[in-house]
C-alpha cells in the first residue's frame, strides 16, 4: 500500500478536526451542512478526509462551528486517535 502523502494526511486531520468541533457544539452533520449551505454528503466527505477544502469552505465551517478557521488545523489535545490513526502520525504531517 502506498504511503499517504503529507497533503493527504493533513486533509484527513482537518476533517477529523471538523468532526471534533461539530460534536463539541452538538451539531449533526445535517445541521452543520444546513448552516453552511452544503449538502450533508459534503460534510460526511470532509470529515472522512476525502475533500481538499478550499479556504472559503474552511471559513464557512469555522463560522458555523464558532471557532477561528485556524482551529481546524491545530493538533488535537484530547482525542487519542484521529480517524483511526495515532495523533503522532497526524502531528508528523505538520513537520
Amino acid at each position: 500500500m502506498a504511503k499517504p502523502t503529507r497533503a493527504k494526511t493533513f486533509i484527513e486531520y482537518a476533517g477529523a478536526q471538523v468532526r471534533r468541533h461539530r460534536l463539541r457544539v452538538g451539531l449533526t452533520q445535517e445541521k452543520l451542512a444546513e448552516q453552511c449551505d452544503f449538502v450533508p454528503r459534503y460534510i460526511q466527505r470532509i470529515e472522512a478526509g476525502k475533500v481538499d477544502m478550499p479556504i472559503s469552505t474552511v471559513v464557512r465551517l469555522a463560522d458555523a462551528l464558532g471557532v477561528p478557521p485556524v482551529s481546524l488545523f491545530r493538533p488535537a489535545t484530547s482525542p487519542k486517535r484521529v480517524l483511526g490513526r495515532p495523533i503522532k502520525k497526524a502531528r508528523e504531517a505538520f513537520r
